[in-house]
């Protein structure tokens, strides 16, 4: 080995004990007489001395340092001299005076500084990635995705279960996203597909009676990337065999729980972890993912708006829809420029307009509220009687902000679910030390496609019904609740997760639900109905993204800041620049002709 200890590693006990260093140079300090380098390694940095009294040749070599240069040293681990010590180092108290160097490798000057975490484009960090990967905060990313990694492994090896790998190419089964394709050159005219998740491998798995499985499965999308999501993802995929949703929940709690106080005790975390409803969680937050960490939940006072001689109210009562609103607290004494500031962010998230009640300019009782007081674009159509059980329904005081929204039950959902998060962040109301996990439970099974006017799967076409709803899927399919589960927290979907079907008439009716046709269930599912007929276990399973968990827990924006070398925010990769041109011989190899007229017009 080129060195005899990681940098980050030296202390006190190592102090008069020789050692070999490799690392780059991370920062360099030329005093004259001695000079100074912060060498740098995986794990952390300490401060060697070139003095030309020790060795004047490793001084001559130190003169030709420079930052990212790859350099050895070797010499005496020494105390700093008293008052020199650096607190914010981990090896602040000690030092190495080099007797010997050598150059391994020279840099040029980075696109951009490594010591420092300054912005920089994401592009040209993407472009430069095993530069970026340098800097201190994407190494403790990477560094971090390994420890959950390894706990998760770990923490199912002792559970008994079975890591198994399953293939990269498949068969195209569309539900969902768009799958990518891979043109077969054995078999003209035929594709694979890159797995969106080994879900049919993981229920064969169990079909095959293995009972516990995991993998640390890459699955792939091909859909727009957003902050959260990329072309390729990483997912802890779990299945088993003889389990309920307690047993699959329970799990989940306690690998979650466990890692996060090993990993990041300083994060708080609630014990045990919230169980709201499909229903709950959307009418209160707007949201089947919500963040937890504050309150501002949704309340419907669509009873109370009737009741007052306010038109958009009783308007939108009448035909059927809803006013619904939440607090803002303490925001009574907002001006009109930023009252009409939320009226636009309001509309920006697709409602006609945001109504407003100011409810006095201060702390106090609701009891002692007047009318003169109440400042609102609708005052004069309704009375104090009516503010004040406005406010008690939505549980605001004197000094707090009414912000409601009128129209389709759905949409002022969606308002106001976006609403409560824009708040929050304005009013500094997210503690961003904890982590507010729930299970999201009672999903409705179907979701009714308005565009191609069929139902389809609500999580995916493989999951049970509950069986008290059975006999609705003949009669009333949008009552038929599933038994799916997704993990959330602080505003993100972690996972889901659904006991299984594993009848294969049941399974059959649930695709001819969807309006597939008999051969077109066959040929896409013909293997997987087969093998229901052998003795297929009841099983369910979960799979959890770790790249968003990951990004969670790390603080981080997006998901690209914990992946080692992901695409940007348009899927393309800025390093290799892919995807790119291949040769007119490896597509023809393929049995496949590109049509150059379209990739023209997609072009310009």
């Amino acid at each position: 080995m080129l060195k005899t200890i990681n940098c980050a590693e030296l202390n006190k006990k190592d102090i008069g004990k020789t050692v070999k260093l490799a690392g780059w140079v991370d920062r360099r300090r030329d005093h004259g007489q001695l000079i100074f380098i912060d060498l740098r390694d995986r794990s952390g940095v300490i401060q060697v001395v070139f003095n030309p009294e020790t060795s004047k040749t490793a001084h001559e070599i130190a003169s030709q340092l420079r930052s990212e240069f790859v350099v050895q040293i070797s010499g005496a681990v020494s105390a700093r001299p008293g008052g020199t010590e650096n607190p914010k180092m981990p090896t602040g108290d000690v030092e190495v005076v080099v007797e010997n160097a050598v150059i391994l490798n020279t840099s040029k000057t980075p696109p951009f500084y490594i010591n420092e975490d300054i912005d920089v484009n994401e592009n040209v960090r993407l472009k430069y990635r095993y530069l970026d990967l340098r800097r201190d905060r994407m190494k403790a990313n990477i560094m971090m995705r390994h420890e959950v990694v390894r706990y998760m492994r770990e923490f199912l090896y002792a559970k008994d279960f079975l890591d198994i790998e399953t293939p990269i190419l498949m068969k195209s089964t569309p539900e969902g996203a768009r799958d990518y394709l891979v043109p077969s050159r054995l078999y003209p005219g035929k594709f694979y597909a890159l797995p969106q998740s080994p879900q049919q491998f993981k229920q064969l798995l169990m079909v095959a009676g293995l009972e516990k499985y995991f993998q640390i499965a890459k699955c792939f999308r091909d859909e727009d990337s957003r902050k959260d999501r990329q072309p390729e993802f990483t997912q802890l995929d779990i299945e088993m065999s003889f389990v309920e949703e307690e047993d699959i929940l329970n799990l989940l709690e306690e690998l979650f729980s466990g890692m996060m106080a090993k990993l990041k005790p300083e994060l708080k975390i609630n014990k045990p972890f919230l169980r709201l409803s499909y229903a709950d969680a959307m009418e209160k937050y707007g949201s089947d993912k919500p963040d937890l960490r504050f309150g501002l939940e949704i309340g419907d006072i669509s009873d109370i708006a009737a009741t007052t001689e306010f038109g958009v109210f009783k308007n939108v009562v009448t035909a059927g829809g809803k006013v619904k609103g939440i607090v803002a607290p303490g925001c009574a004494g907002y001006g009109r420029g930023q009252l009409d500031e939320l009226n636009a962010v309001a509309q920006g998230f697709g409602a006609q307009g945001l109504l407003t009640i100011s409810l006095g300019n201060g702390p106090g009782d609701l009891s002692e509220l007047t009318m003169e007081m109440v400042k609102s674009r609708a005052s004069k159509f309704i009375t104090l009687d009516q503010v004040k059980a406005l406010a008690g329904r939505l549980g605001a005081k004197m000094g707090d902000l009414l912000m409601i929204v009128a129209g389709k039950s759905e949409m002022t959902i969606a308002v106001l679910g976006e609403m409560r998060k824009e708040m929050a962040r304005r009013l500094n109301l997210i503690n961003e030390t904890e982590l507010k996990f729930a299970f999201i439970v009672d999903f409705p099974l179907l979701n009714w496609n308005q565009e191609e006017k069929r139902w389809e799967a609500m999580h995916h076409p493989f999951t049970q019904a509950k069986e008290i709803d059975m006999p609705l899927l003949d009669t009333a399919p949008e009552k038929v609740h599933g038994r799916h589960y997704d993990l959330v927290c602080n505003g993100f979907e972690l996972g889901g997760g659904s006991i299984r079907i594993h009848n294969a008439d049941l399974q059959r009716k649930i695709f001819r639900i969807f309006g597939h046709s008999e051969e077109k269930i066959n040929h896409l599912f013909g293997h997987l109905l087969e093998a229901f007929e052998y003795g297929a276990p009841p099983h369910g399973g979960v799979a959890v993204g770790i790249d968003r968990f990951v990004m969670i827990i790390q603080g981080g924006e997006t998901i690209r800041d914990v992946i080692a070398f992901p695409k940007n925010q348009s899927a393309y990769d800025m390093m290799f620049d892919a995807p790119a041109d291949v040769s007119e011989k490896q597509i023809d190899e393929l049995h496949i002709k590109l049509k150059m007229e379209d990739m023209e017009n997609s072009k310009s």
